[in-house]
């Protein structure tokens, strides 16, 4: 009797939550800095489109993106669990390691 009502964290349950690693700049040409971006989406395609778009609209001139992976779980420690936490909510979450880019 597990039908419709009964798949609460079963089946198609699981969101995918891909982190993708790259550096990032705000100028063309400039120092680039680390970053890790955790979202959720359907496909890498998806992924990696919704990421730029997010770098763009945080004002990232230029991105270089390395890898892309699906996360394996809730990290242990942060930044990246809250970051986790947020792509689960809908936020395309950016972790940056830079050293002097500001504070954007």
């Amino acid at each position: 009797m597990n039908s419709d009502n009964d798949n609460d964290g079963n089946g198609e349950d699981e969101q995918t939550v891909f982190i993708i690693i790259g550096r990032v700049n705000h100028e063309m040409g400039g120092d680039m800095a680390e970053i890790h971006v955790l979202l959720t989406a359907p496909d890498e395609d998806t992924a990696v489109r919704l990421c730029l778009d997010a770098l763009s609209a945080k004002g990232f001139a230029e991105a270089d993106l390395d890898q892309i992976g699906v996360m394996g779980g809730m990290p242990d420690e942060e930044p990246h669990a809250s970051a986790y936490q947020g792509a689960l909510e809908g936020e395309v979450a950016i972790v940056n390691f830079d050293t002097g880019m500001g504070g954007r």
